[in-house]
């Protein structure tokens, strides 16, 4: 049987507790936040290595990616090749009031033009202005942290023989 009042009664001692605790306030516009190496802020354009594939696009789930392209012949380099045909991007936007920034876009890109800036300072009053454009993405890029070096792994440890009978063995047993 439920005791009337126990509710409040704890409710009580967690305040009890905190009570004679300091707050821990960071104060966010002197103070700026240490954020997380790998944060996720704002999604970044390298706009060279785009090729207009609509990858990005056709697998983001909240379909806030925007591709406009079109498609251009180049001249043949020699005289039996042929012209080749490339795309050529006309408009890339991202609504960021639309993003969950779920990086899936970033993960299907193929050819590296999508990258995580930590940038988190990019409000607006309008949600209009939310819309970035390609230029607005390529200006991210100046923020996003150079990648981290390959981990080289393990080196090749060469197994150490602890009699020497053995080491003397071993070659003998390889011919």
């Amino acid at each position: 049987m439920a005791v009337p009042g126990k509710g409040l009664i704890d409710g009580l001692k967690v305040t009890a507790k905190t009570l004679g605790r300091r707050a821990v306030t960071e104060q966010y516009p002197d103070v700026q936040p240490e954020l997380a190496p790998r944060t996720r802020g704002v999604i970044a354009l390298m706009e060279e290595n785009c090729t207009s594939c609509m990858l990005c696009a056709r697998e983001c789930p909240s379909w806030c990616i925007y591709i406009d392209s079109h498609t251009e012949t180049a001249p043949s380099v020699g005289e039996q090749a042929r012209e080749r045909s490339r795309n050529v991007l006309d408009r890339f936007a991202i609504d960021f009031s639309l993003c969950m920034y779920c990086g899936i876009c970033i993960e299907a890109c193929p050819f590296d033009a999508l990258f995580w800036s930590p940038e988190f300072e990019y409000a607006e009053t309008d949600l209009r202005n939310l819309t970035h454009e390609k230029d607005r993405l390529r200006d991210w890029m100046w923020t996003v942290p150079a990648p981290q070096p390959i981990d080289p792994g393990p080196s090749v440890i060469e197994p150490v023989a602890s009699d020497p009978a053995e080491v003397e063995a071993a070659p003998e047993a390889e011919a």
